[in-house]
């Protein structure tokens, strides 16, 4: 009996010790609108639950595709604030490299210099700098928006590439960026909070060598609360080779999803929220 109780001791103390990157989002369970992810059908083989930490404090949510080295959607509260976008220095997720235990993301250079790891061991479970900086039309075309955060920490905390994907330029630049900073300002008058999820679907070319996973589609979703309650909500999705954003409801992007997934069918928001 007491061999039991030592040994579920030391796993309590594993299970902290490696809370950033969890097994589910039970760490940072607010950034979803009362509590509810999106369903497994968009889980890839290999997925990651990522509570995005830097500077002490969660500031988003992201499920990570290992296999595929991209996120697979990143979840948080759309709160513009007056903060300039930082002078960005680019992160990666040290926890998905092999238990250790630095709990916030880390510049690659860090990691090689002071805490002795290879840049080939990074490499193994997600996207390098590298990586994007032999992409050609293509951005690293964030799904968590530095835009839509209001301090300088939880705007340079969106620069990971745990929260990136390789995204057209054109469309990044263009009808993406109106979206983003247009649409979404006037969508969210008079909403008391408002919660987001934007993802991307996994397309059938790499890039970056055959490292990295070129997304077909970029969406995102929206739950708009008046006081506690929602009132109304709304999605968006764009090709990722056109400079397009089709306008939609939430139900009609949850069908769109459950197209492009086979059939699955898909939901991103707890029930209360309008489709």
């Amino acid at each position: 009996m007491l061999r039991l109780l030592l040994l579920q001791a030391l796993a309590s103390c594993l299970w902290l010790g490696n809370s950033e990157v969890v097994k589910s989002f039970a760490e940072c369970p607010q950034f979803f609108y009362a509590q509810t992810t999106p369903n497994d059908v968009l889980h890839p083989g290999k997925p990651v639950w990522i509570c995005q930490r830097y500077s002490n404090s969660h500031h988003y949510a992201t499920l990570y595709d290992k296999e595929r080295r991209i996120p697979v959607y990143s979840a948080y509260i759309y709160q513009p604030g007056p903060a300039k976008r930082p002078h960005a220095w680019w992160f990666v997720e040290p926890l998905l490299i092999s238990d250790n235990n630095l709990k916030e993301m880390k510049r690659e250079s860090v990691l090689i210099e002071q805490h002795k790891f290879t840049l080939e061991q990074i490499k193994e479970s997600q996207a390098v700098l590298d990586d994007y900086e032999q992409m050609t039309g293509l951005d690293r075309g964030h799904l968590s928006s530095n835009n839509h955060m209001n301090s300088g920490e939880s705007k340079m905390a969106t620069f990971t590439l745990t929260n990136i994907v390789p995204q057209n330029s054109t469309l990044n630049h263009g009808a993406w960026k109106d979206y983003e900073n247009k649409t979404m300002a006037q969508k969210t008058q008079g909403c008391t909070t408002t919660y987001v999820i934007t993802g991307a679907v996994p397309g059938n070319t790499k890039v970056a060598s055959g490292r990295i996973n070129r997304p077909s589609h970029i969406w995102s979703a929206a739950c708009c609360l008046v006081g506690t309650n929602p009132t109304r909500a709304w999605g968006v999705i764009a090709e990722n080779d056109k400079n397009e954003v089709e306008n939609l409801k939430l139900g009609e992007l949850e069908e769109r999803l459950t197209e492009l997934y086979d059939g699955r069918t898909v939901t991103l928001f707890s029930n209360t929220c309008p489709r």
